[in-house]
């Protein structure tokens, strides 16, 4: 009974959450340091505005980071379960973090169809490809499907501890950020332009998307059998309506210089 009771609960705040996804979306949610769904956000000095209009047929390619960089370096991260606690990985084949960026970009994609999106998401289904430039790896697909003019996406959890900064979207190296942009970042952080000096995928106009530090409450509910999909879902809805938002135009920014900042005047209205 108070098994029954407690997941009850749990599906009654799952609920309200999920809701709350629906229901007026927030353009100051960036600037909120915890959030109860994905814990710590990201907390940098990020400055860039997304203000270019994206049309509203604009195709879109989700990807799973790390899902062709497997037993080698840059694979992604372990978790705070596995690397700290001596949790078995949740797939003995892939880190946890590859483990649930599939999830969460297969959970974005059947959402996003369902939601009228034009989305469609990539796998190598090579998890180790030594030569990054290898037409197979996500970065040569995203780059290549990027100058078509989709907006292509990577998801990512970032590390546990102090290995990471928490949830928030890398943008890609441009001048043309656009209004998706501006509403993941709104929704789940902002981390400033050449992040680490510029990633690779960054450099090839892929948006990679920390959906937060696998570790904690977050990292409780994905490997907890009983909240896993409801966490996946919450996730999965709140990126498709970050996007839907995006492509609506149903959002805010500051359309004024903020003092100090000097140059990607072509990030603002």
């Amino acid at each position: 009974m108070f098994c029954n009771i407690k997941f009850l609960t749990k599906y009654f705040i799952f609920l309200l959450l999920l809701l709350s996804q629906f229901i007026g979306f927030s353009p100051y949610l960036s600037e909120v340091i915890d959030d109860e769904l994905l814990g710590r956000r990201v907390n940098k000095n990020a400055k860039w505005i997304g203000n270019k209009r994206v049309s509203p047929s604009i195709p879109i390619l989700i990807m799973a980071g790390h899902a062709d960089a497997q037993n080698i370096q840059g694979e992604g991260t372990r978790g705070e379960a596995v690397s700290l606690k001596g949790s078995q990985p949740m797939d003995s084949m892939m880190t946890d973090e590859l483990f649930w960026n599939l999830k969460i970009t297969d959970a974005v994609v059947k959402i996003g169809q369902k939601e009228g999106l034009d989305i469609s998401s990539y796998d190598p289904g090579i998890r180790s490809i030594l030569d990054e430039n290898d037409p197979k790896t996500n970065w040569s697909v995203g780059s290549k499907y990027s100058e078509k003019g989709f907006y292509v996406l990577e998801i990512h959890f970032d590390s546990y501890g102090k290995h990471g900064l928490g949830s928030g979207l890398i943008p890609p190296i441009t001048k043309n950020l656009n209004n998706i942009d501006e509403a993941l970042a709104q929704s789940f952080g902002r981390y400033p332009l050449f992040f680490r000096g510029g990633l690779g995928a960054a450099r090839r106009q892929i948006r990679i998307l920390e959906i937060g530090k696998l570790e904690g409450e977050l990292e409780k509910n994905l490997r907890n059998i009983q909240t896993r999909e409801m966490t996946i879902s919450l996730i999965a809805y709140r990126i498709v309506n970050s996007i839907k938002s995006g492509i609506n135009k149903d959002l805010s920014v500051n359309p004024m210089l903020q003092e100090g900042d000097i140059f990607l005047l072509g990030s603002y209205q």
